[in-house]
């Protein structure tokens, strides 16, 4: 049940990055495109903790790449704030 879960989840993240890629080809604000790629990282992570199977302690590394899109989305989110508009 849990691998069904984490795939479903990691389906999730891959929809989610392809919808953001959509809307920044679309109207070209690097918020949109930031977005997609910190999904795209989020799945990535899930693949890799269900590859490696990484549930215990032993496998922290495997969760780099959320912090790093967690850390995406803010600086996009900091960018976005701080641009002055056209």
């Amino acid at each position: 049940m849990i691998d069904f879960l984490a795939g479903a989840v990691t389906m999730g993240f891959m929809v989610a990055s392809a919808f953001f890629v959509r809307f920044w080809r679309k109207t070209a604000d690097r918020l949109f495109l930031a977005f997609g790629a910190a999904f795209g990282l989020l799945a990535l992570n899930q693949i890799l903790a269900a590859v490696l199977e990484a549930g215990d302690e032993r496998t922290p590394f495997v969760y780099v790449l959320r912090v790093l899109a967690f850390i995406l989305i803010l600086l996009a989110i900091v960018d976005k704030n701080l641009v002055p508009r056209r």
